[in-house]
């Protein structure tokens, strides 16, 4: 015999692991990235599609170098040593270290991350 009991508990198990199974393999609640050797600098950005985005603009722009992204991952890196990236980001503008892009002001290493994000996330305009 079925309690209302078991069967509230059933329910709840079974919606918490469809919830579960939504949250980990489709993009309704969270964006999932292929991963890259960059994980540990990207996971900084609170928007990456955004990040992306500003990363295309300055990508467009005088700043891009063949085959930089070891580089620029690694200053990224020594920029955050232990911080994250809010901090940093608060020291840039204190210091003064600001890249303009498309009229806007931005701090140098929320930049480099955008222009990181751009170089190993494959397009998903097609």
């Amino acid at each position: 015999m079925t309690t209302r009991r078991g069967v509230i508990i059933g329910t709840s198990g079974l919606l918490a692991a469809v919830v579960a199974g939504l949250y980990r393999f489709t993009d309704l609640f969270v964006k999932h990235y292929p991963p890259t050797p960059f994980d540990d600098v990207l996971v900084q950005l609170v928007d990456r599609a955004q990040a992306v985005r500003v990363g295309k603009q300055v990508r467009s722009g005088d700043l891009v170098i063949e085959n930089f992204d070891d580089r620029l991952a690694k200053k990224i890196r020594q920029r955050l040593s232990g911080a994250d990236m809010t901090t940093v980001t608060e020291k840039d503008i204190a210091t003064g270290k600001m890249i303009e892009i498309d009229g806007w002001q931005m701090p140098m290493t929320l930049v480099m991350t955008c222009l990181l994000a751009a170089h190993v996330t494959p397009d998903q305009s097609s």
